[in-house]
């Protein structure tokens, strides 16, 4: 072959080659119906714990619902509130989800916003005794040894059964422990009762202790907010307002399928929390946690009549925070003056689905 043909030969296999990878390339450029590939998608560090509100965002992303939105939902694991707050000053996270508690604790140290509610955890927050203890006789609990994760929601529940009582936390014994440690704790006799929320206290109903009070029952609203490191969120609305937005249509899921979804909750249980619950218990636990749709939420955020529905909320606990030595009266007054209840992520999820102009 003369020299002219081999070159024209490799310049033909050269160009042939560039097709192919430019078809290449166009076939993956698309990803469950999403715009780019899962690379290059914006990554949304979501913070979550073992609990009932972290089956929405799982959910979502095993559908592949956030590639479908354009974003990249990563799950963050956090025992509780408290780990979850101090891992704020590292920036661990973008998003969330925590209980009330922990979120005004967010607000005050770190600025961070509430921007939704995940769910309503006063059923779901509990103290438990063994069947034998006379607190289920309504016996008084002071003196006595009460395991319990301070500085959460299942404090605030604990604390306010305490005060249905005439007591407070300096009447009792207060041992601090994460969830699973304190039910472990109380199965080996430690602790005259446990305060427990789900699906912990589904673990102690299948040994057979019983509840004393639910956060319900003693007064204690305890909402699972939504929340937002102010620096990710200042810096990345759109982001937000994404997360909300696949947020929202697993709540909307929820809220058509209830306890229809509980076979899909108990594998999640078993997935990310390594727990096993019976499908009653995962049944009980979707009923015990109401969810509320965008339209409601906004109504729950609105202050144009005086305080908001949320602030009310979140004042309770505040005020827990103080009666507890957490805040000093005027850390309180400067929390609940802040900005950290932030409905702007909604109104501008809002104003996409045309729910406001």
């Amino acid at each position: 072959m003369s020299s002219k043909k081999r070159i024209v030969t490799l310049c033909a296999v050269a160009f042939s080659l560039l097709l192919i990878a430019v078809a290449a390339t166009g076939c993956g450029s698309s990803d469950n119906g999403s715009k780019g590939s899962s690379e290059d998608m914006p990554k949304i560090r979501v913070s979550h714990q073992p609990e009932f509100e972290t089956f929405l965002t799982y959910r979502a992303i095993q559908e592949g619902l956030d590639k479908k939105n354009g974003v990249s939902l990563e799950l963050k694991f956090f025992d509780s509130g408290m780990p979850q707050v101090e891992a704020l000053p590292a920036n661990e996270w973008d998003v969330g989800a925590t209980g009330g508690v922990p979120a005004i604790m967010a607000a005050l140290r770190y600025d961070a916003y509430i921007i939704g509610i995940a769910d309503d955890e006063s059923l779901a927050n509990v103290v438990m005794a063994r069947p034998d203890s006379p607190l289920l006789k309504g016996e008084s609990p002071k003196g006595k040894n009460i395991l319990v994760t301070t500085v959460s929601s299942g404090h605030y529940a604990l604390s306010q059964y305490l005060k249905s009582s005439g007591l407070s936390d300096k009447d009792v014994t207060i041992q601090n422990l994460e969830q699973a440690q304190a039910v472990a704790a109380f199965d080996s006799g430690k602790g005259d009762a446990v305060a427990l929320w789900a699906p912990f206290m589904y673990t102690g109903l299948q040994k057979g202790w019983e509840v004393v009070a639910s956060g319900d029952k003693v007064g204690a609203k305890i909402p699972l907010v939504l929340i937002a490191n102010k620096k990710f969120a200042d810096e990345h609305p759109d982001q937000v307002v994404k997360f909300l937005d696949i947020y929202f249509q697993k709540i909307d899921e929820m809220k058509k399928e209830g306890s229809n979804l509980a076979t899909d909750y108990q594998a999640f249980l078993k997935d990310w929390a390594g727990m096993e619950v019976s499908a009653e218990d995962a049944k009980l636990d979707i009923e015990n946690h109401p969810v509320f749709t965008l339209e409601e939420q906004l109504k729950m955020f609105d202050s144009s009549q005086g305080n908001s529905e949320v602030y009310q909320w979140m004042d309770g606990i505040a005020t827990f925070f103080t009666e507890q030595g957490k805040f000093k009266p005027e850390e309180k007054e400067k929390v609940m003056q802040s900005p950290f209840i932030n409905d702007k992520f909604l109104k501008m999820l809002a104003k996409e689905k045309g729910l406001i102009q």
